[in-house]
């Protein structure tokens, strides 16, 4: 009997490290490979310009590495649903392979709610991918999920705990050391024996196909303010871009410290952070993993690597999914079991000055613009402008400025941005509300940066008010 199949490409934008896309291609005799825009996949239903355009060159990226191989990327409009069932009955497909973020190999109650076999670690996606799979049950497709979004299967994190999510970071690292190190990567697959599906004109207007890559524009986003991101979106891009990462890590490791982007951190220079690439799985964070890992062998060896603290970024990002992982009010106050109720204020003004740039501070203001612009901003100033929101200066929920967040950041994700806003609101985590600790919007700026070249460079881009205080700061 002919097996057919699809590869369903929603996070896991790339070729490299995908054991669901090998399974696919496995003893396959016809191929597809697909992205369906459905208004909410990748984080779309929210997305500003600067997200949306990363998506769309992730994209092109795949479809001109497809079409290398004499086929393309098909991409749809539309309810996954309904596309799957016309793509069963007009080409007969009997696979359908997608990288789910996390299988749940054993059964618990959290919340009155029984956990079903398969959990996304994002809980906002249960809803559509159960759906999926009961068409697929109905239908009789095979269905093959694999994990490659994160290090270790938060799930897997939860049993060992007993249950339930480590609460802290510290309980994290303990629980996930039981598990031992994370998997290396799978292997790239092998196209000499694929033989790849196309679909018919006909069948196309049916199923809601492109005719190509969208643009942003094609899709209902336009550009704010000219927006212009550093960042190029897509597995190319990313791969040279970890090229050019690992070079810095392997200059600090000569130099005898980690975590360069952490210790040094230079908002003027270009951003090294991989955060947006790992977002969309342009790059795999296996492989972001154990490339470290083997720079760090290749300069101190035989000696064992400060482990967790190597690569402490990868790690908090695990501790968030983890915890979002049976939570689908993660991203909330109300309702949510790990967060604090705290008597935010409500004022529009003030959330609309920050939200703008425009709050008189110009540190805060010059990282609000740049947020808007280019899509990204460093660390640092992120934990600037969470603070100044929220119990740093305005005491505005943090709620609202994830929400802000997710649309600008192309990096934004769901599960790592609620529990950074949490994190740095003191609203979760084990943080207590201690105001010392809190950051000054003024002297933090001149710390991070003293030369006020940063205020200067943003701030002159868009004409603003800050630009003529730069020197007063500087």
């Amino acid at each position: 009997m002919m097996k057919t199949s699809v590869h369903w490409f929603r996070h896991g934008l790339r070729i490299h490290d995908n054991p669901a896309l090998l399974q696919s291609i496995c003893n396959s005799d016809k191929f597809y490979a697909v992205f369906i825009f459905d208004g909410e996949t990748a984080g779309t239903k929210l997305a500003a310009y600067n997200r949306i355009r990363f998506l769309t060159e992730a994209l092109g990226d795949l479809d001109n590495y497809f079409r290398k191989q004499g086929s393309q990327l098909h991409v749809f409009k539309g309810d996954p649903v309904e596309i799957f069932r016309m793509l069963h009955k007009s080409c007969g497909i009997s696979r359908l392979t997608f990288e789910q973020h996390q299988r749940n190999d054993f059964t618990t109650e959290v919340q009155g709610e029984i956990l079903r076999s398969y959990k996304d670690c994002e809980a906002i996606w249960n809803k559509r991918d159960d759906a999926v799979r009961h068409l697929c049950e109905e239908l009789g497709i095979d269905l093959v999920e694999c994990t490659s979004h994160t290090l270790w299967n938060p799930f897997d994190i939860i049993k060992a705990n007993g249950g339930q999510p480590p609460l802290t970071y510290e309980m994290f690292l303990h629980v996930s050391s039981l598990l031992g190190l994370p998997p290396r990567p799978s292997p790239y697959p092998d196209w000499s024996d694929v033989l790849f599906g196309e679909i018919t004109d006909g069948l196309a207007g049916k199923v809601g196909l492109c005719p190509k890559i969208p643009t942003p524009e094609e899709l209902g986003f336009f550009q704010e303010c000219e927006e212009a991101c550093p960042y190029v979106g897509g597995e190319t891009a990313a791969l040279k871009h970890l090229e050019e990462r690992l070079r810095v890590e392997e200059d600090a490791f000569r130099d005898g410290y980690i975590l360069p982007n952490q210790v040094n951190p230079d908002i003027l220079g270009p951003p090294m952070s991989m955060s947006a690439a790992l977002r969309f799985g342009c790059l795999s964070v296996r492989k972001f993993f154990w490339e470290v890992q083997e720079v760090y062998f290749k300069l101190h060896k035989g000696l064992p690597p400060p482990s967790h603290s190597l690569t402490a970024q990868l790690i908090w990002r695990e501790f968030f999914y983890c915890m979002s992982a049976n939570n689908p009010k993660y991203d909330k106050m109300k309702g949510n079991p790990i967060c604090i109720d705290i008597p935010w204020y409500e004022d529009e003004e003030h959330f609309n000055a920050w939200k703008d740039g425009r709050t008189g501070y110009p540190f805060i203001d010059a990282s609000m613009r740049q947020l808007r612009k280019e899509g990204w901003i460093h660390h640092v100033c992120r934990t600037a402008v969470a603070c100044f929101l929220t119990r740093g200066d305005l005491w505005i929920s943090w709620e609202k400025g994830l929400q802000v967040f997710l649309k600008y950041l192309i990096d934004a994700d769901w599960s790592v941005s609620a529990g950074n806003w949490m994190w740095v609101s003191s609203s979760a985590f084990e943080r207590q509300l201690d105001c010392s600790t809190c950051i000054c919007p003024v002297n933090y700026g001149r710390r991070v940066e003293p030369t006020g070249d940063y205020i200067s460079i943003i701030c002159e881009q868009c004409s603003c008010r800050c630009y003529n205080e730069v020197r007063k700061l500087a």
